[in-house]
């Protein structure tokens, strides 16, 4: 099931036939109940039903033949928490059991692609809403609709007063369209300058990462390093490289031990900001991360995610 995506824009949208939804801070899920069960879908396609069973059975209220798009969410301290939403993603079926008992779920819903088993993308967003709402209202949470609103003013409110609750900014679509599949028919004001970049290499070891070095997809895409990582991130980053020098490792011959870390072989060397030339291991392929930089010269970008768990 093809998502529909989102453009950037750096102001906010306003004229007759907008619709504003806030754009929570979670991971995207599609929820198809089919007629025996309930599969959760990643946006790269990927199952994670197994990730999130309380959502599943939830989902089982909903009518045979029904498809949502939408954020999966976990809400700690009054705001959604996105670290904790990773948790979940990236816990055993045994773990995830437990994971939803003391870090639930929610699922915040912004659009019906199916419904009973009718096809409604290609109606209006404005007519699909509609759907939407009647459907989720009456079961309540953990699914529930994203709020909506047309006052262009009451948008700008919502920006400007939600980032409080975790909500990076909002998402904005066409009354009279119909759901852009795999195309970046809607538009999206975040508060920063967020994006993604290419993860070319990192400083310190695969076990214990330090920095990663970015390639962003704007400017002279020189590489550049980033601020320290987080305790989290780095445990994230050296899982993954654990994982890929396994899977390079069970292509090579036989006699290379598949569980080795991964030699990136000879350093080269990046500018980093205050410290000069560093010498940094090279990826590739790059990993892609989801980065703030407001500035090509200072700070130095801030790695928000690492773009793999789902």
């Amino acid at each position: 099931m093809r998502v529909a995506l989102a453009a950037p824009v750096r102001t906010l949208p306003r004229g007759a036939g907008l619709a504003y939804e806030p754009k929570f801070d979670g991971h995207r899920l599609v929820v198809l109940r089919t007629e025996e069960d309930v599969v959760l879908q990643a946006r790269s396609g990927r199952i994670v039903t197994s990730a999130f069973p309380d959502l599943a059975v939830a989902a089982l209220h909903l009518p045979a033949g029904t498809v949502l798009d939408g954020e999966v969410v976990v809400w700690h301290a009054g705001r959604t928490d996105f670290a904790l939403v990773q948790r979940r993603a990236a816990a055993t079926a045994a773990r995830a059991a437990v994971l939803a008992q003391s870090l639930p779920a929610s699922y915040a819903a912004f659009d019906v692609l199916e419904l009973a088993g009718l096809d409604v993308r290609g109606r209006p967003y404005e007519r699909r809403r509609a759907l939407l709402v009647d459907l989720l209202l009456p079961l309540g949470p953990p699914l529930q609709p994203v709020p909506m609103t047309t006052d262009p003013e009451l948008a700008a409110t919502w920006y400007e007063t939600l980032p409080a609750s975790g909500v990076e900014g909002l998402v904005i679509k066409r009354l009279d369209q119909a759901y852009p599949a795999g195309r970046r028919g809607w538009q999206k004001l975040r508060h920063t300058d967020v994006r993604d970049a290419a993860v070319v290499g990192y400083t310190g070891t695969a076990r214990r990462p330090l920095a990663l070095v970015l390639v962003l997809p704007v400017g002279d895409q020189t590489p550049l390093v980033s601020s320290p990582l987080t305790g989290a991130l780095r445990a994230e980053v050296a899982a993954e490289l654990a994982a890929r020098a396994t899977s390079d490792a069970a292509s090579r011959t036989a006699s290379r031990t598949a569980a080795r870390m991964p030699t990136a072989g000879p350093l080269a060397t990046v500018t980093a900001i205050g410290l000069g030339e560093v010498p940094f291991h090279p990826l590739d392929p790059p990993l892609t991360a989801e980065v703030r930089h407001t500035s090509t010269r200072h700070p130095p970008p801030e790695v928000l995610r690492l773009k793999t768990a789902l």
